[in-house]
């Protein structure tokens, strides 16, 4: 990863604080305090042997300046993160050392004869640590479960999951629970919600979708007006408040994707069979309801519990088909429904184009497709292509979730709100410098940044070469969406007011605002307060966990998906690739390839030329020839090296580059 240039901290007004260590491979290490983006400086010899993620007491040493960050040093553990590590087990005679996976943990760990169980030589293993470092000795631990060999099939998911320690099965009572839901609906429910049931209602999905939990229609209306019917499943109805499988959602938080392998929020009985929108099937919905203008403006919306029953499952490839007109085929075996296809490409244009005026961020920042044989072994490599088909359905979850939010703001209801604040001004600063290079600036006063002027400069670099690297760092510049109690807006898709209503199988918060919506339904607008104030405390209490549970998320996933790209690029070694330098560094440049595999080229393989680092272009330049490499050039390099147990792919150059 790249490292941060100093910050500089507001001024400290005590000496001592606690937050999260983070620790270097190199043995030096940063605090994070709750509440302040930057991080102050641990020195290796004043970090007390904490380990990666340890929660410490800090005493500062040295305020920050302008020229370097904030130093402090650790006067106590409060609690350490971990009390598990996953690692290889690497067997001496008498004794054995686990590697952590965790290459940041910062020590290995001793493993007596008696505490290696059936570990072998080369083992994946869970280690549970029985003693942490101190004056200079390793951790030490006891191995309390064997995953298997480090090449074996699965074996990397498998760490992974228990490297997060992630929920992976489901309690025995929480599937009860979930299997004593009937399949067929109750029919005095039936009769006291909206029934959708004679229309035309598609849902659009990736073919390997299972759970299906969003279906739409469109309809013209006699004043031009488009109607727009967003059904989304009616999780709430059989997940209950505080009940097992409530709990148990919210431990979870999220489903977790893991290529070829899904850890869902809610068991498959629910979140595969009644809850998901099958096709033909008749299901409960929470239905947002919307007459849309020719401008792309809500003139009104009303949100009901409604049955509905799927007249078609769609993939986004079919519905692509159909809007081209390019396979005759399909056209024809779906040709009842061509005009309602259509109808939807007309509406989500002009969703798009309108929120694009808003400042809406398109950031083309393309997706990995990682195809697994049926050994979870990797096939291909190679960028996720999405078409308009894919836009009609985000467009319409768009709408549907500001219209949610907006309702549920004017009423102060207790409620989680999908928040993305205004990026920091220095962090703008920072990006202009390097958009200099392009002769572009994202224009800001000291009041406000407005998204329309990030939106200005990527339709500025819309289909050039530097188009993804400007995105990238665009990406980079913006503050991470998150949850919370409290509407804030959101940057991103430059909006007032947003939501996560739209994925309840999937998604703690949404399933909560179905919670929240369904009350308010129930009691015609006019709710207790008392449950008000209770569910405004969850809403917060919620936010916060859904948030958490979504960093660890996000987290796995881009892990399970270096690991794959790694072992890759294991058989590829030797192999020559063209690339575009996606990022430079004080230690080498990264290289990402056009199937989306990034590789670092450190200094020694540069060559024999010495470089200096440019850090406000992002550039290296050589002392003798002057030799530049810069985000978005283009290059050749060979890869010399990959390691899936390292998470790592290691490039070298091996076209002369041309000069500054």
């Amino acid at each position: 990863m790249e490292e941060q240039g100093p910050k500089i901290l507001e001024p400290m007004k005590d000496k001592n604080y606690d937050g999260i260590y983070r620790k270097n491979q190199k043995g030096f290490g940063f605090v994070k305090l709750e509440g302040k983006e930057d991080e102050i400086y641990i020195s290796k010899e004043n970090s007390l042997n904490a380990l990666n993620g340890d929660r410490v007491l800090i005493e500062i040493l040295e305020e920050a300046n302008k020229v370097k960050s904030a130093e402090a040093k650790v006067v106590k553990i409060l609690k350490h993160e971990k009390d598990t590590i996953v690692g290889i087990f690497q067997n001496n005679k008498n004794f054995g050392f686990v590697v952590p996976d965790d290459k940041n943990f910062g020590t290995d760990i001793f493993i007596s004869k008696k505490n290696k169980g059936k570990a072998r030589d080369n083992h994946k293993v869970l280690v549970k640590i029985i003693k942490y470092p101190e004056n200079g000795k390793k951790a030490e631990g006891k191995i309390i479960e064997v995953l298997g060999n480090v090449n074996e099939a699965g074996v990397d998911m498998l760490s992974l999951i228990k490297e997060h320690n992630l929920p992976s099965v489901f309690p025995k009572q929480v599937v009860e629970e979930a299997k004593k839901q009937n399949s067929k609906l109750d029919e005095k429910e039936i009769k006291s919600r909206v029934d959708f049931r004679d229309k035309e209602i598609f849902t659009i999905d990736g073919e390997d979708a299972k759970d299906l939990d969003d279906a739409v229609r469109v309809e013209k209306l006699a004043n031009g007006n488009y109607k727009l019917e967003v059904h989304i499943a009616d999780v709430s109805y059989y997940v209950k408040e505080n009940s097992l499988l409530d709990q148990e959602a919210l431990i979870r938080g999220t489903s977790i994707y893991m290529l070829g392998r899904v850890i869902p929020m809610l068991p498959r009985e629910l979140s595969n069979g009644i809850c998901s929108l099958n096709e033909g099937e008749d299901r409960f919905t929470l239905s947002c309801i919307m007459e849309i203008d020719q401008k792309g403006i809500v003139k009104s919306s009303e949100i009901v519990k409604g049955v509905i029953k799927v007249t078609r499952r769609m993939s986004y490839n079919d519905v692509q088909a159909i809007i081209d007109n390019s396979n005759e085929q399909i056209t024809k075996k779906y040709k009842d429904f061509i005009k309602q296809f259509k109808l939807m490409e007309e509406l989500a244009l002009i969703l798009k184009n309108k929120r694009m005026e808003q400042g809406y961020l398109n950031l083309d920042i393309p997706e990995s497709k990682i195809d697994l044989d049926i050994d979870g072994k990797v096939v291909n490599i190679s960028k996720y292509e999405t078409t308009f088909s894919h836009e009609i359905i985000e467009q319409f979850m768009l709408i549907a979730n500001e219209t949610i939010a907006e309702r549920f703001f004017w009423l102060e209801a207790p409620f989680i709100y999908r928040v993305h604040e205004n990026p920091d001004q220095e962090k703008v600063q920072e990006l202009n410098k390097f958009l200099f290079n392009f002769g572009l600036k994202i224009k800001t006063n000291q009041d406000n940044i407005y998204p329309k002027e990030f939106a200005k400069v990527l339709e500025e670099v819309k289909g050039k070469e530097e188009e993804k690297v400007v995105s990238n760092l665009v990406l980079r510049t913006l503050k991470v969406a998150r949850y919370e109690a409290e509407n804030k807006g959101h940057f991103g898709i430059a909006s007032k007011y947003y939501c996560h209503f739209t994925s309840p199988i999937r998604r703690y918060p949404d399933l909560f605002i179905h919670r929240i919506i369904s009350k308010y339904l129930k009691e015609n607008y006019n709710v207790d307060k008392e449950w008000m104030e209770e569910h405004k405390t969850q809403a917060d209490e919620r936010a916060k966990q859904s948030s958490e549970r979504e960093k660890i998320a996000t987290k796995v996933e881009r892990e399970a998906e270096d690991i794959k790209k790694a072992e890759y690029m294991e058989s590829r070694i030797g192999e020559e690739y063209e690339g575009i330098i996606s990022s430079v560094t004080s230690f080498g440049i990264f290289v990402e390839l056009k199937n989306t595999v990034e590789g670092l080229i450190r200094f020694e393989d540069l060559g024999d030329e010495y470089f200096i680092y440019d850090e406000n272009r992002k550039r290296l330049i050589g002392e003798r020839t002057n030799t530049t490499y810069k985000i978005g050039d283009k290059v050749k390099i060979k890869v010399k090296n990959a390691s899936k147990i390292l998470r790592q792919i290691d490039f070298e150059l091996i076209e002369e580059h041309k000069k500054n």
